[in-house]
């Protein structure tokens, strides 16, 4: 038997009293709001039901609302209270906006300002923060205008009210008088669609927001909103007995807004504050206040967010279907627009001629995607349809579990014509974990971390789009080339169904890749892929990380890197599909994570694999060769600008032999020619941006060469709001250096105005560069919970006479300028460096020498490594070994 207020409310003395007992009372009331809350939580800590929870506490707050009203008001006629928007509604949660209607008129509220004023006050001090408007039902009209003070108004629920107050607020918000219900309905629905929008139209990313967001607790109460105001009722079951739920849909949406409020019941435990959105702050502490656990294959906060993404899914599938059905209800249905094979439209929507479709019939479904892929002009399923298809969902089979011809007609959608939005439709619509069951599995699956912004199966539809935008042929200004590497594919399905699989393993333990390929290579043998094929598809999935790995964790103008590479892929064809399935991932995996710079790296390394695949792997064309092509080439390119043998002679003269092979033809002609505006011994700073649109920099410097030079390039890029991806370092003739950077803003200051940037790096290298420090900088708040130990190795590179550092450590801003700084302050030179992050994690390698250009000693090691810990880990225990 559950608990009257009472129980959980201390008795607090109502009757009317003099102010000078206010504080005494409000010392009481907010002792009694503590008790109450205190057991209310040990009740939700123990799994009791949230609708009772969110109940009582409701029921606790009007007692001592009421009580306090009593005091204050006792003997004011003519004035009414009502509790409106959530807390009117019976919706308290722990730190939920407690708001107040006081109706009367005009005269009377003039006559009640002190005591009103009073009351509030006093709410405020008993730990009740009430928000409050005074209005008469004139008053109200008038502000019912905007329909969101209208919509905390048809909630109004009474505390304390005068005869005939109820009624007279009815009839102030009627819907005879303000804000018919058809006119109601479609400024809510834009106004939810403007709010999806708000988020990127997505429950699925790394802090989201359970009231606002995409599928949220919002979403419900606007189903209610518009079901309050269009039919009278308040209640999901009185939908289903007017025909517009099913009785399944209830049950679902009453399932999946137990768990959403059970998780912002909890949120605000753990915040001790209103916060609506699942930040990182939070996340794992209310896992762990919820009971969810690690275990081998994924930790209990991931365990807490695929639950609310799959709760969010389910609220927005159904709530689609209900929109819908509410528009038919204003505007009725039009005549059916046959479109074949059983289907027509109405209104725009597809729909099933038979009204028992699909008959438990998988082929059935299958011909309704296909339908929907050759109909542009469908604006969705028909919400009878979608019903009867969501009513079916659980008896999908398998695809191991129906014959040939049904796979095939699978196989058919991946073949016919928008094939990627037929799989995001199945996705949506769950029909897609149900034919995949490994699907199913990764379905809301999040993985705690700062690199990969949304769910496995969100990612796998965000890689699907960008394969889509490659097959329109288009050229993209993102994808330089894709377009030109698309029509080379044979069978592109291939790749589509390499992109669905790449990441279906993640979180079973083991090797995501490799589990995926054998998935994936029992998907395409039941569904009559050939040999061939299948090869292909599961060889994609089990490398689908390599290329991006070599490309930015590796010197991709190493020959030897570019051979073992090619190797791996060993033909033409592969290469494409495996270049186009890199390319789509790195992009779908967050939206800040694709540039200009990995579309030129990627490029650059498809172009070089191609090369050497052409000329054959059995032996790499050796580097004097290499120069000797390069420097040709870029001959070519400077004699068309006009210029003459002797002075491209003299230009290449002061470069190094390495920059031929390390640069592109185009970098070098850049950097010749921009060499001919400083005289020799002098500085040259030049920066342009990688491509016409994007914001990426190319930064080149050079400069006699002395100790501390790169550390001072590195904290004045950092200064000026640049973050570094990439540093190319390199020794020229007469002791000089040839430093290129490639950067992209990382701060609001960073405008991307290059000659800024380069009057900024002038100015800096003009000076006593020793005496420059790195900038100052505040951790990022997420950022702060992937913490991890840094990890240092070092390498010896006996060909190049040079000791390679790796570190691997969590990312912030001014990470590189520190370590630099590390550097130089132990007297050591950067011959090469590369930069590569993932989301939290920096992983840079430097190429080091001494003072002298010689390795470094063991001594010099233990020393720069005990330099780094101090500067990454300053609250480390000096002596404490890593």
């Amino acid at each position: 038997m559950s608990p009257q207020p009472a129980d959980l409310v201390q008795h607090v003395p109502d009757a009317p009293a003099d102010p000078a007992g206010d504080a005494q009372w409000a010392a009481t009331a907010r002792q009694s709001l503590a008790h109450a809350d205190a057991r209310l939580c040990r009740r939700f800590e123990q799994g009791d039901n949230i609708e009772r929870l969110l109940a009582l506490r409701t029921r606790c707050v009007d007692q001592l609302i009421q009580q306090a009203w009593r005091r204050c008001l006792a003997g004011a006629d003519g004035l009414s209270l009502f509790a409106v928007g959530g807390y009117g509604r019976g919706e308290l949660f722990p730190r939920s906006d407690i708001d107040l209607l006081v109706l009367g008129e005009p005269h009377v509220q003039q006559a009640s300002e002190a005591a009103l004023a009073r009351l509030f006050a006093l709410l405020w001090d008993a730990g009740l923060p009430a928000s409050h408007a005074v209005r008469s039902a004139a008053q109200c009209v008038q502000a019912a205008a905007d329909q969101t003070v209208l919509t905390a108004l048809i909630e109004a629920r009474p505390l304390c009210v005068a005869a005939g107050a109820q009624q007279a607020l009815a009839r102030a918000v009627s819907p005879t008088l303000i804000w018919p219900a058809r006119d109601y309905f479609l400024a809510k629905r834009e106004e939810l669609l403007l709010r999806h929008q708000r988020f990127g139209d997505t429950a699925d990313n790394l802090e989201p927001d359970i009231k606002d967001g995409p599928g949220g607790l919002r979403d419900l109460n606007t189903l209610g909103w518009m079901a309050l105001r269009a039919f009278g009722v308040g209640d999901i079951d009185a939908l289903v007995g007017l025909g517009h739920l099913g009785l399944d849909e209830a049950a679902a949406l009453k399932r999946e807004r137990a768990v959403l409020a059970r998780l912002r019941f909890g949120l605000h435990l753990v915040a001790q504050r209103a916060e609506e959105r699942l930040r990182f702050d939070y996340q794992k502490a209310l896992a762990e206040r919820m009971g969810f656990a690690d275990d081998a294959g994924n930790l209990g906060v991931e365990k807490m967010m695929q639950g609310f993404y799959r709760s969010a899914a389910v609220v927005r599938r159904i709530s689609d279907r209900l929109l819908q059905r509410f528009e038919e209800q204003f505007d009725g249905e039009a005549s059916p627009e046959p479109v074949g094979d059983g289907f027509s439209l109405r209104r725009g929507y597809l729909s099933a001629d038979d009204p028992l479709w699909p008959h438990g019939d998988i082929a059935r479904i299958f011909a309704l995607f296909a339908c929907w892929a050759r109909t542009p002009q469908v604006r969705g399923l028909h919400s009878l349809t979608a019903r009867g298809l969501a009513e079916m969902l659980d008896e999908i089979p398998a695809y191991t579990e129906v014959d040939a011809a049904v796979r095939e007609q699978f196989i058919a959608l991946l073949r016919g014509p928008r094939a990627v939005d037929t799989l995001a439709r199945m996705a949506r619509l769950g029909v897609l974990g149900q034919w995949i069951p490994a699907f199913a599995q990764v379905s809301g699956r999040m993985q705690f971390d700062l690199f990969h912004v949304y769910t496995v199966d969100q990612h796998t539809l965000m890689v699907l789009r960008n394969i889509g935008v490659f097959a329109a042929g288009r050229a993209d200004e993102r994808f330089s080339i894709a377009h030109e590497v698309w029509p080379r594919l044979r069978k592109p399905e291939l790749l589509l169904l390499a992109g669905l699989f790449h990441d279906i393993a993640k979180g079973r333990g083991g090797d995501h890749s490799e589990l995926g390929a054998l998935d994936a290579r029992a998907f395409c043998a039941a569904h009559g892929l050939s040999a061939t094929d299948t090869d292909l598809v599961a060889w994609l999935v089990e490398q689908h990380l390599r290329m991006s790995v070599t490309a930015q964790k590796q010197d991709i103008t190493d020959a030897e890197v570019i051979h073992r590479f090619a190797g791996l892929v060993g033909s033409r064809e592969r290469l494409d599909y495996l270049y186009l399935l890199t390319c789509a991932d790195i992009a779908g995996t967050s939206p800040k994570l694709w540039n200009a710079w990995k579309d030129r790296l990627l490029a650059d390394l498809y172009f070089a694999a191609r090369r050497a695949l052409r000329e054959g792997l059995e032996q790499p064309l050796p580097e004097t060769e290499r120069v000797q092509e390069a420097r040709a080439s870029v001959r070519e390119l400077m004699r068309a600008l006009g210029h003459a043998d002797a002075v491209i002679e003299r230009q290449f003269s002061a470069m190094p032999d390495e920059s031929f092979v390390r640069f592109r033809p185009e970098q070098l002609v850049w950097q010749a020619t921009s060499l001919m505006e400083v005289a020799r011994g002098g500085t040259l700073v030049k920066a342009r941006r990688i491509a016409p649109e994007s914001d990426a920099l190319e930064v080149f410097v050079h400069s006699p060469d002395r100790d501390g030079l790169f550390a001072a390039i590195v904290m004045t890029l950092d200064r000026a709001g640049y973050s570094i991806h990439r540093a190319r370092v390199l020794d020229g003739p007469e002791d000089t250096i040839f430093d290129t950077f490639e950067v992209t803003p990382a701060g609001s200051f960073a405008d991307g105005d290059t000659a800024r940037l380069e009057l900024l790096l002038r100015k800096a290298l003009a000076g006593n560069i020793l005496v420059l420090r790195p900038a100052r900088r505040v951790i990022p708040r997420q950022l702060r919970h992937f913490r991890f130990a840094p990890r240092i190795e070092f390498i010896e590179n006996a060909e190049h006479a040079r000791t390679v550092l790796n570190l691997v450590a969590p990312d912030r801003p001014g990470l590189l300028a520190d370590v630099a700084h590390v550097l130089r302050d132990q007297q050591l030179r950067v011959q090469d460096a590369r930069i590569a992050t993932f989301g939290e994690r920096a992983e840079d390698q430097f190429q080091l020498t001494d003072r002298h250009d010689r390795p470094l000693t063991e001594t010099s090691r233990q020393a720069l490594r005990d330099a780094l810990l101090a500067c990454l880990e300053p609250d480390r225990t000096p002596g404490d070994p890593r």
